[in-house]
């Protein structure tokens, strides 16, 4: 069992940066894969950036590579997203999750925080 609570969100002018912090429970939280999706009212929630168990290998939706970084710190049991030059379209609910295998599929992920909003103003 994982349980994560996701911080950082706030409000912010386009072009400005946020980061979100996501910190687990447990002590098993290297072996997961971490993950981060956003959503919108009426909308699916949408993948945004995956971190493997020891962080060598990313992946990022395309319409945040280049602005966004995902890291995590294992000691910590907390995994982060950077996001910089921040659009309005960037504004969301941001959840972070967790699963045991690398994937951009948000029904393959098992574990789910309770998301932070993130609202970027134009």
């Amino acid at each position: 069992q994982v349980q994560l609570v996701e911080s950082g969100g706030g409000l912010v002018q386009a072009g400005g940066s946020l980061r979100l912090s996501c910190a687990a429970s447990g002590r098993t939280f290297s072996r997961y894969v971490m993950g981060w999706f956003r959503q919108t009212p009426g909308k699916e929630r949408e993948f945004v950036a995956a971190i493997s168990w020891s962080g060598g290998t990313t992946y990022y939706a395309d319409s945040v590579k280049g602005r966004f970084t995902i890291s995590r710190d294992n000691a910590k049991n907390t995994v982060y997203l950077q996001m910089n030059s921040l659009k309005p379209e960037d504004t969301a609910l941001y959840y972070c999750a967790a699963t045991q295998l690398l994937s951009r599929k948000y029904d393959m992920y098992d574990y789910w925080g309770q998301g932070t909003q993130v609202t970027v103003s134009s």
